[in-house]
C-alpha cells in the first residue's frame, strides 16, 4: 500500500478510536491527545520520539502548573499574570537546554495543553484528586503519544512489502 494511503488508514482508524475512548472510557480532552500525537512525530517518532515527546510535554505541563499556582496565590491582576507567564516561558526555554528536553515546541505543547485543560474541564490548579488538570493533561499527553507510536507502527505494517513467494 502506498505510504500516504497507509498513513491515512492507520491514523484515520486510530483517530476514531482515540475520539471514542476519550468520549467514553478515558475522559481526557481529545484535542490534547491529538497535540501529543503530533508532538510524537515532531520529536522524531519511534521509541526515542515517544520518550522525548512525553518528557518534553510533561515538562511544559509542570512549568504551567507551577506558573498557574503562583498566579493563583498572587495579586489578581493582568500584569501579574503576564509577568508570570513570561517567566514560565523563560523557564520553558531554559528547560530546553537539557539534552532530552532540547525541542522547545514540545514543551510549549505541554504548557498550552495544561492551560487549555483547565479551561476545558472547569478545573484549576487547586482542584484536588484525579481530576486535577495536571494529571488530566499528563494522562492525555501520554495517551496521545501512545496513539502516535501505534499509528506509526500501523503505517509501517500497511506499507511493508509482502515476501515474494517462490
Amino acid at each position: 500500500m502506498p505510504p500516504l494511503v497507509a498513513a491515512m488508514v492507520s491514523l484515520g482508524v486510530l483517530g476514531a478510536i482515540d475520539t471514542y475512548i476519550t468520549a467514553t472510557i478515558f475522559p481526557v480532552p481529545v484535542w490534547v491527545t491529538f497535540i501529543a500525537w503530533a508532538s510524537f512525530f515532531a520529536c522524531g517518532g519511534g521509541t526515542q520520539g515517544f520518550v522525548k515527546s512525553v518528557a518534553r510535554n510533561w515538562t511544559g505541563i509542570l512549568i504551567a502548573s507551577v506558573t498557574l499556582l503562583i498566579i493563583t496565590h498572587g495579586p489578581a491582576t493582568p500584569l501579574f499574570a503576564a509577568i508570570l507567564v513570561g517567566l514560565g516561558t523563560s523557564a520553558m526555554v531554559f528547560a530546553s537546554s537539557f539534552g532530552i528536553l532540547n525541542f522547545p515546541p514540545a514543551i510549549v505543547f505541554g504548557f498550552a495543553s495544561f492551560v487549555g485543560t483547565t479551561a476545558a474541564t472547569g478545573t484549576t490548579v487547586m482542584t484536588p484528586g484525579l481530576t486535577h488538570p495536571t494529571l488530566v493533561a499528563m494522562a492525555a499527553m501520554l495517551l496521545g503519544a501512545a496513539f502516535g507510536f501505534v499509528s506509526e507502527l500501523g503505517t509501517q505494517m500497511l506499507t511493508a512489502k509482502k515476501a515474494a513467494t517462490a
